[in-house]
């Protein structure tokens, strides 16, 4: 298959780096945690067969810049604002047609506002554990953590954060919530390998204006009961037992009517298993409306 083809948007107070490939219905893919348009890249061919497959960049990371000096400093990134970026893609590329949505982590959470936003756009739109702490029926711990990582990561940098989320979220994750850069990157396919360099970079956005806005959002569940139709709350099988990243996907679920989907892997099921995650995604896709 021919390698993807790219492009930019410049959108109020970025400009977004966007891949596309195959042909057909759009596909979006939304990465989350410090992942871009790379974080899909082992899926992309498989899904390019029956999808145009548009992934980018989130403002900010990697070859999104946002506007001004990079020395300026900046705020809180909202997901109301990421939202309006991926709407903007949808009507540069899907103008005047349905579009079908994954959101991976922290994209998870901004598929789910894109959804409840203009569900007229979406047909379907599949949430990989979202975490949407405030869903849960005791989020403070959760909430507790996450500004403690923060401020580690403000006091005493980006890796002593990481330590710190791995710590507190318990064994084997250690990546955290939403794709973090592997340890051992040279053992990964290249063009996975070139993205793992580039989340090292985005960290700091991830870790100092992400994690802690992004996760204490709280979705518009009054719009999205009328679309719950659309809405596919997914989660990993190996996550079962990770209550701040199963939890709040199984809770959507719960609130909306519209049934869990597990999905191969865990949290980052679609990086370490990318054939058995989009045949899932495939799968789920073509599900006939409720």
């Amino acid at each position: 298959m021919n390698p993807p083809r790219t492009g930019t948007l410049a959108v109020p107070g970025a400009t977004l780096h966007y891949e596309t490939l195959g042909s057909g219905p759009v596909l979006l893919l939304i990465p989350g945690g410090a992942g871009d348009a790379g974080l899909y890249a082992g899926m992309a061919p498989e899904l390019a067969t029956r999808y145009t497959v548009v992934s980018y960049d989130p403002r900010g990371l990697s070859r999104s810049p946002l506007d001004g000096p990079a020395d300026t400093p900046r705020a809180d990134e909202e997901v109301p604002v990421w939202s309006d970026d991926a709407h903007r893609l949808l009507e540069l590329l899907s103008p005047g047609e349905e579009a079908v949505v994954l959101g991976c982590s922290s994209g998870a959470v901004v598929a789910v506002e894109l959804l409840a936003r203009h569900p007229e756009r979406l047909r379907r739109v599949v949430a990989h554990e979202p975490p949407l702490l405030e869903l849960l029926e005791d989020p403070a711990p959760h909430r507790a953590l996450f500004a403690e990582v923060r401020e580690t990561f403000r006091t005493e940098g980006a890796d002593a954060a990481m330590t710190r989320l791995g710590e507190g979220l318990g064994e084997g994750l250690a990546d955290g919530p939403g794709p973090q850069p592997p340890a051992h990157p040279t053992e990964l396919p290249p063009e996975i390998r070139e993205m793992a360099v580039r989340m090292h970079t985005n960290l700091p956005v991830f870790l100092g204006r992400v994690l802690c806005p992004f996760s204490s959002a709280v979705p518009d569940l009054a719009a999205l009961r009328s679309v719950a139709h659309k809405l596919v709350p997914a989660a990993g099988r190996d996550s079962r037992r990770q209550l701040p990243l199963y939890g709040p996907a199984a809770r959507l679920a719960e609130l909306l009517g519209s049934g869990l989907v597990e999905f191969p892997g865990g949290h980052l099921g679609a990086v370490e298993s990318p054939k058995e995650f989009a045949d899932r995604l495939l799968t789920v896709l073509d599900r006939p409306d409720r």
